[in-house]
């Protein structure tokens, strides 16, 4: 697979086609054992049962990987939330983008590897130069907000000193997958919520905020249920 992005360095912008061949979503990976606590007590409220062993790491259809502004989803449950991503063409190659796995709760609560099919992975139009970030890496802000019924809600904010930095996450990817990392994109997961709970709005918004360099990745994209049919079960 392929997608045509932008990379910002702090001297120029160029295009940037990132061909990759998998795709995974890491799960329950805050440094804070009580933020990762807070994550399984929202999600278990919702019914999704708590996981053997954190982190935890779940493949994704390649193609399920979008920057479009709009995304169709089968269920009314469904909710993003704010991560960053890693392009990793090799271990000496890598970008960071900010993304959004868009997931089905409904499903979520029965299925979870399954529930991280059935809806994209959104990812920024574009991405960064990881080497150009690392030595400020736990100062980057990350945060979300939801739009529901029109309301404008801050949905999640804090530092990426919150979750696994990149080594760490690349460590327990690497370990998982068995072999040298090329070619994949890693959705880093998320930090808890504000609000304590899910919400199932029309609209996500997110940004990745690096105050050192004064310059910002951000996402949008309207949620569209497919409402227009209805189907008998």
């Amino acid at each position: 697979m392929e997608i045509s992005l932008t990379v910002e360095k702090k001297d120029q912008i160029l295009p940037l086609r990132f061909y990759y061949q998998r795709m995974v979503n890491a799960g329950y990976v805050g440094r804070n054992q009580d933020e990762v606590r807070k994550h399984i007590e929202e999600l278990a409220k919702e019914g999704v049962p708590g996981p053997k062993t954190i982190p935890t790491l779940y493949p994704v259809v390649s193609r399920m990987l979008i920057t479009d502004s709009k995304i169709e989803v089968y269920s009314n449950q469904t909710s993003g939330e704010v991560e960053y991503v890693l392009l990793v063409k090799n271990e000496e190659e890598i970008y960071v983008g900010l993304g959004s796995d868009h997931t089905d709760r409904h499903l979520e609560k029965t299925d979870i590897p399954r529930a991280k099919q059935i809806c994209p992975n959104i990812l920024s139009k574009k991405v960064w130069v990881l080497d150009e970030i690392k030595d400020h890496w736990d100062d980057l802000m990350i945060r979300s907000k939801v739009w529901d019924k029109g309301k404008e809600i801050l949905y999640q904010k804090g530092r990426l000193g919150l979750i696994l930095n990149v080594d760490s996450l690349l460590d327990f990817v690497r370990t998982k997958i068995g072999e040298r990392l090329t070619d994949i994109v890693i959705y880093s997961g998320t930090i808890g919520t504000l609000t304590g709970e899910p919400i199932f709005g029309e609209r996500f918004e997110a940004e990745l905020i690096d105050n050192n360099l004064n310059r910002r990745l951000e996402l949008a994209y309207e949620i569209r249920p497919l409402d227009y049919l209805s189907i008998d079960e």
